[in-house]
């Protein structure tokens, strides 16, 4: 026990002595305390002259007849005090779970009574069914009670069983009993739907809009009668839209945009696999269109929240995607079966439209938050429409050029306008059509050099070039080394397609020789092997000649970086002379490819020997190892 007096006596002793500090330099800056501070703090100061002030406890200050007026506690100090307790879970176990968990057993129990006295026929249909009403209305008000006092969560709890009562008891007037025909039903149920939608408007609860619109989108579901009724279906559900808009528009209630638009989607496509034809195009493709436009006009109206999470922040730009893309896929299911290429004028029209929003966006200035994220998704987006409109309505090798089209544009549009967003798709759209070219075009061409494949690979190596030449005249690392991996890909491009055209001449020659008889065939086999050998040197010759031309650009551009490739090929003509050509070519193609290739060795070494481009003065002056390449 005097050991815990003790301690408590050295807390309260540091704790008075921080406190008089406080003090003395409030004091020295001429700062007033306020009123009350020693009650909060339980330390009051009393100062002397001369020497040090000394904190007491409240309850053990010395009387003095004019006392001191109280430090002032700074709010680092004071905010060490314990806040109040967050809800634990025990109080959340007894005031929430509990809640709902009675009220389901009271509605099991509820239930079970009235299932007793309908078997025994106690209640006939019409009693039921006002049973039902009445005892919806009446735990609805009854909710209200329990609202007034503070209790929200139970009052929503008890709202949700009453809202659903009154839905149920309609659906069994109409499908089981048949007490009141449709239309009466459906006007019932959107009575009840407009009543909640209009209490959470006066409330300010999202959670009742959220039970109108659950209610709303399950009229139709609960007074189906299997009929074809597509104008009243999407009607409706584009008025329950429009009201989800109107509450959007004037409420922070993001949420409800996206459960407006998955049951716009469910009752759609519920409705389209039952009952389309193509002779409904029209009209079906109307209300998809009007769905669209709500659905795209409603994430640059929204309300923002304060202090929303990051995921529900991006609801509008999640919802302007999903939307653009739903919309496409079921276009394209209804206009595929009509002209399949119409669907290229129409991801175009799409496009524009996302291109108008994005500006819309971005000079409107929503909110700080979601304005760069939803110009940013429009504008990825209109790109994207454009990239599938090229193959839709292109054919080959064809999609191929439209894609390289694409990325020279996107290129220049990006340099004008400083886009980096630009700038990604452009690069994008490019490694599209590179893979395209590699792996999938198959070319059938008549002539050498001017042909499709070499037009084809012509655009993609000028398209390359640009992006070398964007990307070279910034300074940053990123952009070096994209400029860096397209003069690889424009040379290695370069390479393949006259590899592509030696291949194709030599391929004609061979067609050209046919066997005639024994004696022919032996004819044959000398040429086939003749053009065969001669191929192989022209891949040799092609190559020397082409690291040759690189190096030179090395040379007169100063580029490492080019250098440095030009190296690399001839080092893999090396390996071919000397292991392949020594063995398979025949004397005169052996000696030639020796020669050209010493000669153009020795050149090479020359240069670098006479060191033309003072590269030792620049090791000397950057340090061992410090050259950096240029492209």
């Amino acid at each position: 026990m005097d050991t815990s007096q003790n301690d408590l006596a050295a807390v309260r002793k540091m704790l008075a002595e921080l406190t008089a500090r406080i003090y003395r330099i409030e004091q020295k800056l001429g700062i007033e305390p306020e009123a009350g501070e020693e009650l909060r703090t339980g330390l009051a100061v009393q100062p002397a002259p001369g020497r040090p002030s000394t904190a007491y406890p409240v309850s053990e200050r010395p009387a003095s007849p004019q006392p001191p007026p109280p430090p002032r506690i700074s709010p680092r100090v004071s905010s060490t005090f314990p806040a109040e307790p967050e809800i634990d879970l025990e109080s959340r176990i007894g005031s929430h779970w509990l809640n709902r968990i009675g009220i389901a057993a009271l509605l099991i129990g509820v239930s079970y009574f009235l299932k007793f006295a309908f078997d025994n026929n106690w209640i006939g249909p019409a009693g039921r069914v006002s049973i039902g009403i009445l005892a919806g209305i009446a735990v609805v008000v009854w909710s209200e009670a329990f609202r007034a006092k503070g209790y929200k969560a139970f009052s929503y709890s008890l709202k949700a069983v009453g809202i659903g009562t009154l839905y149920l008891s309609l659906w069994a007037a109409f499908q089981v009993y048949n007490l009141i025909p449709g239309g009466v039903a459906f006007v019932m149920m959107l009575a009840v739907t407009s009543a909640t939608a209009a209490m959470a408007l006066a409330q300010d609860s999202q959670l009742l809009a959220a039970f109108a619109l659950t209610g709303g989108f399950s009229t139709p579901l609960l007074l189906s009668t299997g009929q074809n009724r597509e104008v009243a279906l999407f009607c409706y559900v584009a008025l329950l839209d429009l009201g989800t808009l109107f509450l959007v528009v004037f409420r922070p209630w993001r949420r409800l945009l996206v459960m407006s638009f998955a049951g716009t989607l469910l009752l759609y496509v519920g409705w389209y696999s039952t009952f389309y034809t193509r002779s409904q195009l029209s009209p079906t493709l109307a209300f998809a269109t009007l769905f669209f436009a709500i659905f795209a006009i409603a994430p640059l109206v929204t309300l923002q929240p304060e202090d929303e999470a990051p995921l529900f922040a991006s609801i509008p730009a999640i919802l302007a995607f999903v939307n653009a893309a739903v919309y496409f896929l079921q276009a394209y299911a209804m206009i595929d079966e009509v002209d399949q290429k119409y669907m290229a004028w129409f991801a175009l029209a799409l496009a524009a439209v996302y291109i108008f929003l994005s500006r819309q966006v971005h000079t409107r200035k929503i909110t700080p938050g979601s304005t760069r994220l939803l110009h940013f998704l429009h504008l990825a987006v209109a790109l994207g429409f454009i990239t599938v409109a090229i193959p839709i309505r292109l054919d080959a090798h064809w999609i191929t050029i439209g894609w390289f089209v694409e990325a020279g544009i996107l290129l220049w549009v990006a340099d004008r306008v400083q886009s980096e967003l630009l700038n990604v798709f452009a690069l994008g759209a490019l490694v599209l059509g590179v893979a395209r070219l590699v792996l999938v075009d198959n070319f059938y061409v008549t002539g050498l050099i001017f042909n499709m494949r070499m037009a084809t690979y012509a655009v993609a190596i000028v398209v390359l070039g640009a992006v070398a030449w964007y990307a070279a005249r910034r300074t940053d690392e990123a952009a070096q080394m994209v400029a860096a991996v397209a003069v690889v890909a424009l040379n290695v491009l370069a390479l393949v397609a006259l590899s592509h055209e030696i291949a194709d001449y030599y391929s004609r020659q061979v067609a050209l020789i046919r066997p005639q008889g024994r004696q022919g065939y032996a004819a044959y086999t000398g040429d086939w092997k003749r053009l065969q050998i001669e191929r192989d040197f022209t891949y040799s010759a092609l190559w020397m000649a082409y690291g040759a031309m690189l190096m030179v650009i090395g040379f007169f551009r100063r580029s490492a970086f080019v250098r440095w490739q030009a190296l690399m090929l001839i080092a893999v003509t090396i390996v071919k002379v000397f292991v392949y050509d020594v063995s398979q070519l025949d004397r005169g193609y052996r000696i030639v490819s020796f020669i050209v290739l010493g000669a153009l060795l020795l050149a090479i070494s020359f240069v670098y020997q006479k060191d033309w481009l003072q590269l030792s003065a620049q090791r000397k002056a950057q340090g061992v190892g410090g050259n950096s390449a240029s492209v």
